[in-house]
């Protein structure tokens, strides 16, 4: 069955591998993005690889008030959704975050605050239609605070408490919602990063997993299986050692 699938941060490398299992199979596809270049680069390649439509609209996910606006047009687009992925995001410079306020909150806003607006709006909007899985990609990050990313685990954080929620409201409405919690993925946002190779997967690999949960309609998914049982022993280190760790 031909699906429609709506995506915010649809010019995210998981976001786009995502899209590309979509399109193989003849979906169409509504993708939203702040970068028109890349998205209209995006978009002529899924139409390649058998997307049976591709429209695209062009959002910084910070301005709150074009939320609704979009929405507005997706479904407008395609009168219906079946999946909605939330996938934008960036890396904050911890350092800098711990010395410029202004910084530090504009990242808490890009990371949390606009997820979650995300969030509420398609509700609104897939709370009526009585069906269909809203995804959104937080991180293994948000499980336990850490020195080394404090603001963005603070962020993935919200994220994280907020979709339990949200995942509670709309099961009687039979809308589902999947927590997507990454561990190390080789992408361009993470390319300066020293990532530990053995626990570092691809996009294709992330986006694979996310397929799976989508259609088995699991509540949270660790990507990869692994960092599951990595982050239940992070969080179960007493906080009087985990203190004086270097992580």
């Amino acid at each position: 069955m031909k699906q429609n699938i709506i995506i915010i941060g649809a010019t995210s490398a998981i976001a786009e591998a995502v899209a590309r299992r979509y399109a193989e199979s003849g979906a169409q596809l509504f993708l939203v993005a702040r970068n028109n270049d890349k998205l209209q680069l995006i978009a002529n390649d899924l139409k390649i690889r058998g997307a049976s439509a591709v429209q695209t609209w062009v959002m910084d996910a910070n301005d709150n008030e074009a939320i609704l606006p979009m929405l507005d047009a997706a479904w407008n687009a395609f009168n219906s959704y079946d999946v909605a992925l939330i996938a934008h995001g960036t890396l904050p410079d911890q350092a800098r975050t711990e010395t410029d306020m202004i910084y530090a909150l504009d990242q808490f806003c890009t990371n949390g605050d606009s997820v979650i607006a995300c969030l509420t709006g398609l509700a609104m909007r897939f709370e009526p239609q009585g069906k269909g899985v809203i995804a959104v990609i937080s991180s293994v990050a948000g499980d336990r605070g850490r020195a080394s990313n404090a603001l963005y685990g603070a962020a993935k954080a919200a994220i994280n408490t907020y979709a339990s929620g949200l995942r509670v409201r709309l099961f009687k409405s039979g809308v589902h919602v999947l927590l997507i919690k990454p561990g190390f993925v080789a992408t361009p946002m993470t390319a300066k990063l020293d990532l530990p190779a053995r626990l570092t997967v691809t996009a294709d690999k992330v986006a694979t997993d996310i397929q799976k949960a989508i259609n088995k309609r699991k509540n949270v998914l660790y990507t990869p299986w692994f960092w599951q049982w990595i982050m239940l022993i992070i969080r179960t280190i007493p906080e009087f050692l985990f203190k004086k760790m270097k992580l």
